[in-house]
């Protein structure tokens, strides 16, 4: 390995990679599952309506998933606490947590019990992820930062996807269960793995300077922090859609088998890994808000074809998609920690997972009812309209992002 790649991948930095694969991992198993879920759950029957076909409407699928959404509003109070008590010591606890709650989701009972332990789950992962990513930037020179944060970006995928995989490999009609059971593992690692991590030296400064209430920005902040809310609810209205109904779209609606999708997700981690490659260079070469809008609309664009067609318009829009919101992640990661200043950097990234959440709620209830109301009866094309109706209009709202300081280069505190 060449002096210049240790000096990007040193020993924290893979142990941050590691400790956001076991996130992604226990965060995408509700969703990789979902279809399985809603079949074991619901009550298919003879009818070509969506609730016939998958188990379960898209209506009750939408409410499901933006409980899990909303559920992460609760990862704001978990992030913020690490401006006062330190990064590691809350990162280590939300993650440890997380995935043990995950893996008491495989005793579920009913759909809404899968819901109600996962909406528990969501929000420590995703402290978990955000936390991660405030370290690496903290632990980071401007020169690797970026690049770093794409290796985060990257192993959270890899979690994702190898939750995708297993999930297709496994047998029986309770592969879902011993997909969730198998969350202890990762838990057992986070311990040992944090040992490797410094507490950036920052976190010892003069206590009055911590915000006086839990969650607050300072003043000087909040109208920053309000154009990057809103504009992650854009990004927020189309990934949360575009995510959370492909699989269900996939197995359930194109009649896809579990073996294919697993195949199709790990050939998607080639088209990931080149957009994270792609989001580096344009991140320091045109900049962090140019590589969000891009990202942004790439994504809107690749997941409408992913859902506009037959298996073929599926894989060929959930691949580049992948490529699309691999682009995406580290410039958006690196734009909102590189805008706030330490004593409010966790506090900041945790109104972002707010703001995410808010938006992904938003698309999916749209997206469901859409589906529901625009097609009666289901076909490979069903969730085109919802999809155009979805992610389009949110769009032209990404011009905020010219009302924001270009951040590369810069040096924080």
């Amino acid at each position: 390995m060449s002096t210049a790649v240790v000096r990007r991948l040193d020993r924290p930095t893979l142990a941050l990679v590691a400790i956001a694969i076991a996130a992604g991992y226990g965060q995408f198993g509700a969703v990789a599952s979902l279809e399985e879920v809603a079949h074991h759950f619901g009550h298919t029957s003879a009818t070509a309506n969506f609730s016939g076909v998958v188990g379960l409407s898209g209506s009750v699928l939408s409410v499901g998933l933006a409980i899990l959404r909303l559920s992460a509003l609760f990862a704001l109070p978990m992030t913020s606490l690490a401006d006062r008590w330190g990064r590691k010591k809350v990162l280590r606890r939300v993650t440890i947590a997380g995935l043990v709650l995950t893996a008491i989701a495989a005793g579920s009972p009913s759909y809404w019990a899968f819901v109600a332990f996962f909406a528990l789950a969501r929000p420590l992962l995703s402290a978990a992820q955000t936390l991660v990513g405030v370290l690496t930037v903290e632990l980071s020179s401007p020169s690797v930062r970026v690049y770093r944060l794409a290796c985060v970006a990257a192993g959270a995928g890899v979690g994702a996807g190898l939750s995708a995989i297993l999930h297709g490999v496994l047998p029986g009609a309770n592969a879902f269960r011993w997909l969730f059971a198998s969350a202890f593992i990762p838990a057992l690692a986070v311990q040992p793995l944090l040992k490797l991590v410094r507490e950036p030296g920052a976190v010892e400064r003069d206590p009055s300077s911590t915000p006086a209430r839990l969650g607050s920005i300072p003043k000087d902040y909040r109208r920053v922090m309000v154009i990057v809310a809103t504009v992650t609810v854009v990004i927020g209205i189309i990934t949360g859609p575009a995510n959370g109904f492909a699989f269900v779209y996939g197995e359930g609606v194109l009649k896809i088998s579990r073996h294919v999708v697993a195949l199709v997700v790990l050939m998607s981690a080639v088209t990931g890994l080149a957009g994270l490659f792609v989001g580096r260079w344009c991140a320091d070469a045109l900049g962090r808000r140019w590589t969000v809008a891009l990202g942004t609309v790439a994504t809107a664009v690749t997941s409408t074809v992913a859902y506009s067609g037959g298996r073929s318009s599926f894989i060929v829009g959930y691949m580049i998609g992948v490529f699309a919101a691999a682009l995406l992640a580290p410039a958006a990661s690196a734009l909102v920690n590189e805008l706030f200043p330490h004593v409010a950097r966790a506090t900041a990234a945790g109104w972002v997972v707010v703001a995410g959440v808010v938006g992904a709620v938003v698309g999916l209830l749209i997206f469901g009812v859409a589906g529901d109301v625009t097609h009666t009866t289901v076909t490979v094309n069903s969730l085109r309209v919802p999809a155009l109706l979805t992610f389009l209009p949110a769009l032209p709202a990404l011009y905020l992002l010219r009302l924001l300081p270009e951040t590369r280069g810069t040096t924080i505190d």
